[in-house]
């Protein structure tokens, strides 16, 4: 116990040593001097009462008895020294006020249990604090050891003192250590079971070249033989300038090792939802744009009616849905509507363009990629299924993805999970499909360019999207919104498209659908100098020539009778009606009304029911 009760006598805190029976068996230098005791080293039977002004104070009676048989604490508690010798003056104060704390102790070669009494004065702490600073590191170690394990050993190496704490660590007794080599006991080897050499060992290297070694991943062993992850300080002890053994500061950082894995991987998981954001940022600045440029579905045709009605019917399920139509019908605005109006509605919306994608490029793009998966992957990717967790994935011209890699997306369909290129870990998402195409998928399954299995994975609720030539009654109502749109966003006054502009609208056929309605409007709203819609400069030239408004100009030219609105429509519900007889009012089919009419029997039907034309009326 050569290194403790060299801390003990030199301490510049007030310390003793008390027994069972509250007779103090040692006093060290400081306070035997404030008491007026001799100044030696020989061990003292002196009355714990004695210490303290505590006026049979049993609350301390009580505490220090609960320190030597139960290892309790106690921590700064307010107290004042007594004095043998009250008239010698001691730091310009009669009677010291300060804190007392206690530790249960066991001193080598007794069986008997101690507590440990430090006294801190209060007005002279400051100055305790600065003289420890100048002591041997092995001072400021013991006065810091609450919590942490503490071992002593000698310049052998052997163990010379052992706190609490280290036991509590590790699980070797006081008994177990005392005397042996403390390297052999619990630092003899890696995690990996490579003996860890004595003479390589930086705790031992403290008392042979004298320096402080700290360490901060290595493992102390336990008495079950598992392994601790500890930093630890060994700090050289020195008397009289002699090298005499070391004090050795452990801590488990287990806890701090597995808050920093946490800590890792909540790293990684922000990066990854960071990623995420971003690319939802990008699909959100694409869907405002998107609406600003389209609005929402515009139309009362009977037609579009059909199609909203069978919107309403799916939106609320699951199922995966189909939409056909021809190019520029606004397939994506009827995604667009399926996810706004489903329980998916607060998650995202992301849309694949099959027909853009490499095939090189297919999985990543889909499925994502881990960095150096492949040449140019410079880091982490998320695909756009994952993208799509919780929300619908849109998989705009579906009938683009090469045959190869349909099977690959069918399984990540089906199974709902996937793994990225390059990385070993599935990912499972909850996502809904909604695919577009403009071919005839039925034709290409047929024509074996399309996987049957996959196309009937895809149209559980298909919906056919009209053309714009069969909701005649639309172009008005749309081309006015496309105008007031265009107006404000190019900064102009507001445009109007006049009755003369609105039936040449009506009578063109649009094979662009919308997008072209669109297309015209805006061109028009570039030409247009003044105050009146060039719709003649934007529409294409054989429409000029074929025009009603061009017909009428010849008519007024070769001085032709006008037809009033009114006849005019009484001339075509005429027309309808001899067509209709001539065909025994068989609608649609070869030599039909509608094909006689060069009309689709569905526009036959619907003028019918606005002419209140009925079969029944003719017979």
């Amino acid at each position: 116990m050569i290194n403790f009760d060299l801390c003990f006598r030199h301490s510049p805190l007030f310390a003793a040593i008390v027994d069972e029976i509250y007779v103090c068996r040692n006093i060290n230098m400081i306070w035997r001097k404030y008491l007026g005791l001799p100044g030696t080293t020989d061990a003292v039977s002196y009355p714990l009462e004695a210490l303290f002004n505590w006026q049979n104070d049993a609350a301390l009676v009580n505490q220090i008895t609960q320190v030597i048989q139960n290892g309790a604490v106690i921590s700064d508690r307010p107290i004042s020294l007594s004095r043998l010798q009250p008239e010698q003056d001691y730091a310009g104060s009669a009677v010291l006020q300060g804190m007392l704390s206690a530790w249960r102790i066991k001193q080598a070669d007794d069986t008997r249990q101690y507590a440990l009494l430090v006294f801190t004065e209060t007005a002279e702490y400051s100055r305790a604090v600065n003289k420890l600073n100048q002591l041997q590191k092995t001072h400021e170690l013991i006065l810091n050891a609450v919590g942490e394990g503490i071992y002593g050993v000698d310049a052998q190496g052997n163990t010379t003192f052992v706190n609490e704490a280290a036991t509590q660590i590790l699980g070797w007794r006081t008994e177990d250590v005392i005397g042996k080599s403390l390297h052999d006991i619990h630092h003899h080897s890696y995690p990996d079971g490579r003996l860890y050499p004595s003479g390589e060992c930086p705790i031992y290297r403290a008392f042979t070249d004298g320096e402080i070694h700290r360490g901060d991943d290595e493992f102390f062993w336990r008495t079950d033989g598992t392994p601790v992850p500890v930093e630890y300080t060994s700090t050289p002890i020195r008397e009289n300038g002699e090298l005499k053994g070391a004090v050795v500061v452990y801590r488990d950082i287990t806890e701090r090792r597995k808050n920093e894995q946490q800590r890792k991987a909540a790293y990684l998981e922000i990066k990854t939802l960071k990623e995420q954001l971003e690319r939802e940022r990008d699909y959100l600045r694409d869907e405002i744009n998107i609406t600003a440029n389209f609005g929402e579905i515009i139309g009362e045709s009977q037609a579009l009616k059909r199609t909203l009605a069978q919107i309403e019917a799916v939106a609320k399920t699951s199922a995966s849905v189909l939409i056909l139509g021809e190019s520029g019908v606004g397939k994506e605005m009827i995604a667009r509507a399926i996810h706004t109006n489903s329980f998916r509605a607060d998650k995202p919306l992301v849309k694949v363009n099959c027909a853009s994608i490499p095939k090189a490029l297919f999985e990543s793009e889909f499925f994502g990629h881990v960095r150096g998966s492949f040449t140019g992957a410079h880091r982490d990717r998320i695909g756009r299924l994952h993208l799509a967790t919780g929300g619908t994935l849109f998989l705009d011209e579906v009938g683009e993805i090469p045959l190869d890699l349909q099977g690959k997306l069918l399984r990540a369909l089906q199974e709902q999970e996937f793994e990225r290129v390059g990385d070993d870990k599935t990912i499972k998402v909850d996502v809904r499909i909604v695919a577009a195409t403009n071919r005839d998928l039925k034709a290409e399954v047929e024509a074996g360019r399309f996987r049957m299995d996959l196309y009937y994975r895809l149209s559980i609720f298909p919906v056919e999207v009209p053309p714009l030539r069969e909701r005649i009654e639309d172009i008005g109502p749309l081309a006015m919104q496309f105008l007031k749109n265009i107006c404000q966003e190019f900064g102009r006054d507001p445009l109007k498209l006049t009755r003369q502009q609105l039936d040449q609208l009506s009578s063109y056929s649009w094979p662009g659908n919308i997008r072209e309605l669109k297309n015209i409007i805006e061109r028009a709203v570039i030409l247009t100098k003044g105050q009146k819609l060039r719709l003649d400069l934007a529409m294409p030239e054989h429409i000029h020539r074929d025009s009603p408004v061009n017909q009428l100009s010849t008519r007024l030219t070769e001085k032709v009778q006008l037809l009033t609105d009114a006849d005019f429509h009484e001339q075509e519900k005429m027309n309808m009606i001899a067509v209709l007889k001539s065909t025994n009012w068989r609608i649609s089919g070869t030599d039909g009304a509608a094909e006689l009419l060069g009309i689709k029997p569905s526009t036959l039907a619907y003028r019918m029911k606005v002419y209140r034309i009925n079969k029944s009326d003719y017979l």
